[in-house]
């Protein structure tokens, strides 16, 4: 394997490949290994998804009628409320095909998409129903429209409403002199201020990724192209106006799950699946690479354990999500020579 990725110091294949943690084994076999996804071992893993660790634990806790926490907090009871589990159960792989999961999503559906502009919103409207029109974000928004991908609701007419959203309203300013006044952009100076908020654009173009290149309208592709551009100008991490300056330095430090935040091995991911492979990306991916310990492995720097329903791995110790995830950004990094974008 260190021979297949470049910059490996070490093997951690088998690590990540024991059945503590069968998200992580899936992911491995099919991604890292080019198992197939019809061979008796990675159906198997997967099934395991739903049968063992962190998915089980969190179904477990989640109220009959598919919301976890208070019904009202859905976003607002940060991490455990129904929002940040849907992430989470997406980013680990759960069978979008079950109940209980179906039941999370529909809950979703029906108290945070604003039901006039297919947004997401902080809260639900008492008088109308659906999401409070005033509380639809960019980063709630992209969040929820790449979980329900996930979980299976991608034909889904009200997903795409959502996909409309992010293509009619997402905004990728870099520091302009003067805003929009209009709904959304007048309130939430921090999603919309002369600068746009950067983990609203890493959302909104997460979401994006996970519609098959054949499924993409052409306005679907320009807005990629546009949120692809402005994360390219900044380096990934670095302030566009001053790529002497690193925009967070939290960005640098690894976790998992992202949630609301972001690090460089989410972006780097997201361009990735989208096809970029440009120079203004290696600094970033210099990074990821510099990171590892001599096994060939990345630690958990950056967590909300203690926040979440279930605590995911330990920080400070080694992660297998984390050395996943940039094995992931290195084997698809370096699996090509050309630049796409």
């Amino acid at each position: 394997m260190n021979e297949s990725i470049p910059l490996l110091k070490a093997n951690p294949m088998d690590w990540l490949l024991e059945e503590d943690n069968p998200s992580v084994r899936f992911f491995t076999l099919v991604e890292l290994t080019g198992r197939s996804r019809r061979s008796a071992e990675v159906i198997e893993a997967e099934s395991q998804i739903m049968k063992k660790g962190v998915v089980p634990k969190i179904l477990a806790k989640q109220n009959k009628d598919g919301y976890w926490e208070e019904p009202e907090k859905f976003y607002t009871a940060k991490y455990k409320g129904t929002v940040w589990q849907l992430i989470i159960l997406a980013e680990l792989g759960a069978d979008g095909n079950d109940e209980r999961i179906r039941k999370a999503c529909e809950f979703i559906l029906s108290r945070s998409q604003d039901l006039g502009s297919g947004g997401f919103s902080l809260w639900t409207s008492v008088r109308s129903g659906g999401g409070r029109h005033s509380g639809v974000i960019p980063c709630l928004t992209g969040n929820m429209v790449w979980s329900l991908i996930r979980l299976g609701y991608r034909e889904d007419p009200r997903v795409r409403k959502g996909i409309d959203w992010i293509v009619r309203y997402q905004r990728f300013d870099d520091g302009i002199l003067k805003t929009p006044k209009e709904w959304p952009y007048d309130r939430y100076e921090s999603c919309w201020g002369r600068h746009t908020c950067h983990m609203g654009v890493v959302k909104a173009l997460k979401a994006l990724a996970e519609i098959p290149l054949l499924k993409r309208s052409k306005s679907v592709k320009n807005t990629i192209e546009q949120g692809a551009e402005y994360l390219l100008k900044h380096h990934i991490h670095k302030r566009s106006h001053d790529l002497s300056r690193i925009s967070r330095p939290k960005w640098l430090c690894l976790g998992f799950p992202w949630m609301a935040q972001t690090d460089i091995v989410e972006i780097l991911l997201i361009l990735l699946k989208l096809g970029c492979r440009d120079h203004r990306m290696q600094e970033a991916v210099d990074v990821v690479a510099s990171k590892q310990d001599k096994l060939g492995k990345w630690l958990l720097e950056s967590t909300f354990n203690g926040r979440y329903q279930i605590n995911i791995e330990q920080k400070g110790r080694p992660s297998k999500w984390v050395t996943l995830n940039a094995l992931r950004v290195l084997k698809s990094y370096y699996s090509r020579s050309d630049i796409l974008c």
